[in-house]
């Protein structure tokens, strides 16, 4: 079976723009989510987010792209230029055909959509422009960022809400199996709008705190309602064997497994039981043919929403057993909000630093851990031997997806040099 792997990093995120400063970030455990400033949020009943400083979309999306598109995919665009950086991999170097994009989506161009909908109720629909059509579609920085560089590869987009950008590495992974031999996978999002929060407040899962401090709680007695934010990750998914063949500079980890399950109970509700989630991560780890006591760090989905933390504890519960207490868990994402698919993107390249520095970084935002979930919750950062780490991540109406990322070794990498020489 081919082994799939990532080498590639791009993360533009309220923790910083590029994965040095967002590793930085996360291990000072600076917490990046304030009120909104894109907009007076006074109204409305959520008036925090994770927001991301310092993106000059003039450095780094050609101005006549900028018009044509909405936020959300200049930073996808900004992270995948980041990624191919990285890697240094450009598909110009490559057959057309060696290349796909397969990004994750959540709720498509807001900002765009909104202005010109504020327009067409306000002057007419003359005041409509031509890229309203394809602006605020999902597919958007899919098909912008394959037109960009050239990509002729499988192109895809994955829609699971926070789930999305784990799928969109599982189906990377699926395509290189196929035979193309990189992809561009993950996601970003750009949710913070008038439109789109009020959109989102509707699920009764956001918080209603003004202080940041208060808000967004992964697993604490005070957990309230997430914070949402957006930005995200992109990252570069490769055929281990081309990958080294091509000089990678690095290798951050192997997509070693993954699954996906629904719960098929209610379009709003979770299921009253942790049988999915549950069932997802024990795929995930039999499709990397390891068993639970493998794992060495888990970073979970982390709602912050009482009800859905603890039914994430009890699934974690059913899958680890007895071990549940000595399983370290963490979900970093209470420092940067929740960033819908972005999320789950940024939350693979949070393992695979983690990995590569052998340290578990701290769940965010946590002050008093709710002590009936029975984990060993993150605290301040922990120097482990990461060597396995499962990625739990659920979509709104039910999704449940779970990813395992495994080290390489330098053994790996001598097995594979001998097996292309031979």
């Amino acid at each position: 079976m081919t082994r799939v792997v990532i080498t590639g990093i791009g993360v533009i995120a309220p923790s910083g723009i590029g994965a040095d400063q967002h590793w930085k970030s996360i291990l000072a455990g600076e917490l990046n989510v304030r009120r909104i400033s894109a907009f007076d949020p006074t109204p409305y009943t959520t008036t925090i987010a994770g927001q991301v400083d310092g993106f000059d979309v003039t450095d780094q999306v050609d101005p006549r792209l900028v018009v044509q598109t909405d936020r959300w995919t200049w930073m996808s665009l900004a992270a995948t230029q980041l990624a191919l950086d990285d890697a240094r991999y450009n598909p110009a170097d490559h057959s057309p055909y060696a290349t796909s994009v397969a990004l994750a989506a959540g709720s498509g161009g807001n900002e765009f959509g909104q202005r010109e909908m504020t327009g067409l109720y306000s002057k007419g629909p003359r005041a409509v422009g031509a890229y309203q059509s394809i602006a605020w579609f999902y597919a958007a920085s899919t098909g912008q960022s394959s037109i960009r560089h050239g990509t002729k590869g499988p192109a895809s987009v994955l829609v699971t809400e926070g789930a999305g950008g784990l799928d969109s590495l599982g189906h990377a992974r699926r395509v290189v199996r196929r035979g193309t031999t990189a992809v561009i996978g993950g996601g970003t999002e750009a949710p913070l709008s008038p439109y789109a929060l009020t959109c989102y407040g509707s699920s009764g899962r956001l918080t209603t705190s003004d202080d940041p401090r208060a808000g967004y709680k992964p697993f604490d007695k005070q957990a309230n309602g997430y914070a949402p934010g957006e930005g995200g990750a992109v990252l570069l998914v490769e055929d281990l064997r081309t990958a080294v063949k091509r000089g990678s500079p690095q290798i951050y980890g192997e997509i070693a497994g993954y699954a996906a399950t629904h719960d098929a109970y209610d379009p709003n509700a979770p299921a009253p039981d942790a049988t999915h989630m549950a069932r997802a991560m024990n795929l995930a780890i039999a499709d990397a043919g390891l068993t639970a006591e493998d794992i060495d760090l888990v970073i979970a989905d982390g709602a912050g929403v009482a009800e859905l933390d603890a039914l994430e504890a009890s699934a974690l519960r059913r899958v680890f057993g007895d071990r549940i207490g000595s399983v370290p868990v963490t979900a970093p994402q209470g420092f940067v909000g929740r960033l819908n698919a972005g999320g789950s993107a940024l939350s693979v390249a949070t393992a695979l630093l983690a990995i590569r520095e052998g340290v578990a970084p701290a769940v965010g935002n946590l002050d008093q851990p709710n002590p009936a979930y029975g984990l060993d919750l993150v605290r301040v950062p922990r120097e482990l031997d990461l060597d396995v780490v499962l990625i739990n991540a659920r979509g709104f109406g039910g999704f449940n997806s779970s990813m395992v990322l495994r080290k390489v070794t330098a053994a790996d990498l001598e097995d594979v040099a001998e097996e292309a020489i031979s």
